[in-house]
Parts: structure tokens; sequence; C-alpha cells
């Protein structure tokens, strides 16, 4: 009877102590912060596409020719 009197009781101060711990809970702390980053710089000709770019070339070639005539007619 004596030993059933102590495990029971030992059985008892086991469980009563191991629930009344208290666990440590560790709180997560989210910050937000902003960050901006910088475009890398690209050239225009980069940023233009190749209808556009062709275009140009187009342009250019008959700015000239205009430019050549309109000399001609200005000479005579």
């Amino acid at each position: 009877m004596k030993r059933v009197f102590i495990t029971g009781v030992l059985l008892l101060s086991i469980i009563s102590l191991t629930s009344c711990r208290e666990t440590a809970e560790e709180k997560t702390v989210v910050k937000e912060v902003e960050v901006e980053k910088e475009e890398p710089e690209v050239e225009k000709e980069e940023q233009k596409g190749i209808l556009e770019r062709a275009g140009e070339k187009v342009d250019n070639k008959v700015n000239k020719e205009i430019d050549e005539e309109i000399d001609k007619i200005d000479d005579n």
C-alpha cells in the first residue's frame, strides 16, 4: 500500500509540476522597408524599337537628299 501511495504522489507531483511551467513565446517583429530601385540608365537607342530606328535612318537619308536638291536650286 505504501508503494501505491508513494507512486501516486510522485505521479501527481510530476504531472502538476510539468503542467504549470510557463512556456516562453517568441514574438516575431516584421518591419516594412521601402526600397527604391534605381533603374539602370538605358540609352535612347535601346529604348526605341526596331521600326523607329529604321524609320530614323530612312528619314536621315531622305533629308540629306532634300538638302542636296535645295542646294542645287539655290546655286542656279
